[in-house]
């Protein structure tokens, strides 16, 4: 039976997950979901209720899993090519998620991403969590708000789908999973639907000078 991972999306940037180009992606980050979820599981992933966000019980995205990849895999596959990361182009081509590419020393080349240093280098921190599971999670079944998702349920939040603090929750009961599909098909869309809150965010600094 499929099993449903909640967590709360504490940096929604566009780059984990990353829902452009047709495909979700989750490629980096959580590695504890990354390793165990199952194809046919629900990744659920809520907005964050810190000061200057606010999103806390509202989606971001939902994902079911159809595919997983290891990182060569990833990098290699014509289908995501244009998830590398562009740091010079647009907001969509700068957070791309495709930034690990194995090398000849059983190392990795990280490109410069949202995971680098500021000045374009390699972060060893973020390359050694990254790494540490080495399998990239694909989706077509999809839906993305990003900033602009709708409140959940009261009666899914009472079936604890939504994780109230950090890590992941991970939900088995197969009627509050089934309640949960039910009202993805309610929302009536899937794919990409909303700009991430650091899209919007930027948009809205713009904006104001």
């Amino acid at each position: 039976m499929p099993v449903l991972h909640s967590y709360i999306v504490a940096y929604d940037s566009g780059f984990a997950p990353n829902p452009f180009n047709g495909y979700c992606t989750l490629a980096t980050c959580k590695p504890e979901i990354r390793k165990r979820a199952a194809i046919g599981d629900w990744i659920v992933g809520t907005g964050s209720n810190k000061a200057g966000v606010r999103r806390g019980g509202f989606l971001v995205y939902a994902m079911r899993v159809q595919e997983s990849l290891t990182f060569a895999e990833y990098w290699n596959d014509p289908r995501f090519t244009r998830k590398k990361p562009n740091m010079f182009g647009s907001y969509r081509m700068a957070c791309g998620d495709n930034i690990y590419c194995p090398t000849d020393g059983g190392g990795w080349h990280q490109l410069n991403s949202y995971h680098s240093r500021a000045d374009g280098t390699a972060y060893p921190k973020h390359i050694n969590r990254d790494t540490s599971v080495d399998r990239v999670l694909v989706s077509e079944d999809f839906v993305y708000f990003g900033a602009e998702g709708p409140s959940i349920p009261d009666e899914l939040k009472a079936a604890r789908i939504v994780l109230a603090g950090r890590g992941r929750l991970k939900v088995t009961d197969t009627d509050a999973i089934a309640a949960f599909e039910a009202w993805l098909v309610e929302l009536g869309v899937q794919g990409y639907q909303g700009r991430p809150f650091d899209m919007v965010e930027a948009a809205r600094k713009r904006g104001a000078q």
